[in-house]
């Protein structure tokens, strides 16, 4: 008879330190958790008028453009930040273009790929809903959370995405 694995109980830190790992069912309770949350905030926001004027995700697209440091990202790049597939979001963005809210060229460096940048109108109205949009956000988490619990929120988070990301 084969020997069952046995699951970890612990993980040595990057500081050498062990710590206890959680069990499957309260990483999975956790994980429900969260996506549960991350919902009803979402349907809560997603409520603001201001996204009458321009889709969610449409408005994500500006907005991950907004954050880019010279203007311009790859669209397989601008892709690793959204939950959209890479021909829904090549779709968006010509939708987008032809509202003048992007403009699109090939890479400087790979003329097979595709570099996005906002126009000052998609600038501007990307300023227009983000404001909206922060205050709605607001409007929804501050009722909950006082901001130490915000805080330790957004570290937990950012330990989760900076694993994710390495």
């Amino acid at each position: 008879m084969a020997e069952q694995p046995v699951a970890a109980t612990a993980q040595e830190t990057p500081g050498g330190e062990s710590r206890p790992l959680p069990s499957v069912r309260q990483s999975s309770e956790t994980w429900e958790s969260l996506f549960r949350a991350q919902v009803g905030v979402m349907r809560r926001i997603r409520q603001d008028p201001v996204f009458r004027e321009l889709p969610i995700g449409e408005y994500d697209v500006l907005f991950n453009l907004s954050r880019c440091p010279t203007g311009w990202t790859r669209l397989n790049e601008l892709n690793h930040h959204l939950l959209i597939s890479q021909p829904s979001l090549s779709r968006m963005v010509d939708r987008l273009e032809a509202k003048n809210l992007l403009v699109k060229r090939p890479a400087r460096n790979d003329q097979r790929g595709v570099e996005l940048a906002l126009t000052e109108e998609g600038r501007a109205l990307q300023r227009q809903i983000g404001s909206s949009h922060v205050h709605r956000i607001q409007d929804v988490l501050a009722p909950v959370l006082d901001p130490d619990e915000m805080d330790q929120l957004k570290a937990l988070t950012d330990k989760i995405n900076a694993f994710l990301d390495s």
